[in-house]
C-alpha cells in the first residue's frame, strides 16, 4: 500500500491575474522544492470550489472569484505518494500574495506557460503537459 488503504483528494487551483497564474515553492517532506499552483486536501462536506476558495485564503491571503473546474488527474507518484488530483481554475479578485503557511512554501510567484520555474511539482506537471503539450516537447 502506497498512503494505506485510502487515496487521499487534492484539491489545486491556478489563480489568474493579469494573463499570469500564481506557483508556490513547496517545503516539507513531501514535494518539498518543486513548485506548484496552491491547493490542499479536500474535506469533509466541502465541494471543489469551497476546497480551492479556502486553500488560496489559507495560503495567500487572496480571494478568488470564478472557480470553475479543469481536470482530474490520477497521480501515482515516485515519492510512495498516491492522490487524486482536481485541478480547478480562478479569477484573482483582491490581496497581494503572502506566505501565511512558511511551513508549506517558501516563495510564492506569477508565472505564465513560457516561465515555468524548476522543478514542477509532479501532479503540476503532468497537468500542464497535459493542456499544453507543445511547451514539453
Amino acid at each position: 500500500m502506497i498512503n494505506g488503504d485510502k487515496v487521499p483528494v487534492g484539491v489545486a487551483c491556478f489563480v489568474w491575474r493579469d494573463g499570469k497564474f500564481l506557483m508556490i515553492h513547496r517545503a516539507g517532506s513531501h514535494a518539498g522544492g518543486a513548485w506548484s499552483v496552491p491547493g490542499g486536501h479536500l474535506e469533509i462536506g466541502e465541494s471543489w470550489e469551497e476546497t480551492a476558495a479556502r486553500e488560496i485564503k489559507e495560503e495567500t491571503g487572496m480571494q478568488v472569484k470564478n472557480i470553475r473546474f479543469l481536470a482530474v488527474t490520477n497521480d501515482i507518484m515516485d515519492a510512495g505518494k498516491h492522490y487524486v488530483s482536481i485541478w480547478m481554475t480562478a479569477d484573482w479578485v483582491a490581496g497581494e500574495p503572502q506566505n501565511l503557511e512558511p511551513e508549506k512554501c517558501t516563495d510564492m510567484q506569477w508565472y505564465d506557460f513560457t516561465t515555468l520555474p524548476t522543478p514542477l511539482f509532479e501532479p503540476c506537471w503532468q497537468n500542464l503537459r497535459a493542456a499544453k503539450p507543445e511547451l514539453f516537447a
